[in-house]
């Protein structure tokens, strides 16, 4: 049984959020820079690992929390943020860099390929961030049936596809 495994960082996020914040992650711009090595061959002007990935609106973008450290795992029931009126809830619950493997996974939205560059928006991650896989999103791979979940998400979440221009200058 294997522990530990190794995978590459297939790229960088450059521009987008900066800061660890939770909330207001909506209209912020950011480019996803392929590493030369994962980008492939150049043909007719064309990065030929990302052919055709323009013909689709979104990606399902892996990355890993880039300010974690081991430190940081939290495998124990807590409330979400630390809000004590949100019910403890499981290390696998919470999507943020506490999970031992410290990966996140956004649908940023598509908005054009420039060389192996992939300009995106409403990407949560940070700038800095280490990519290790992008795909693009494809209906069917998508949740089947209703998505279920309490109450408490939609109430901490309330705010997190907000236009970044409107988040509290406090915040």
């Amino acid at each position: 049984m294997t522990e530990h495994i190794t995978v590459p960082v297939v790229g960088t996020v450059v521009g987008g959020h900066t800061g660890r914040q939770d909330d207001y992650k909506g209209g912020i711009n950011s480019i996803i820079r392929l590493r030369p090595e994962y980008a492939g061959k150049v043909i007719d002007g064309i990065v030929e690992s990302l052919q055709g990935i323009d013909e689709f609106s979104h990606l399902q973008v892996m990355w890993q929390f880039s300010e974690r450290s081991p430190e940081d795992v939290a495998l124990h029931a807590r409330s979400p943020r630390d809000n004590p009126e949100w019910p403890p809830t499981g290390t696998y619950v919470h999507h943020n860099h506490r999970r031992p493997a410290g990966l996140g996974v956004s649908f940023p939205r598509l908005l054009r390929v420039e060389g192996g560059d992939l300009h995106v928006t409403d990407l949560d991650a940070d700038d800095g961030t280490p990519v290790i896989d992008v795909v693009a999103v494809f209906r069917e791979m998508l949740p089947r049936g209703p998505v279920a979940q309490p109450s408490w998400p939609g109430e901490m979440l309330a705010s997190y596809w907000a236009d970044a221009s409107e988040r509290p200058h406090d915040a």
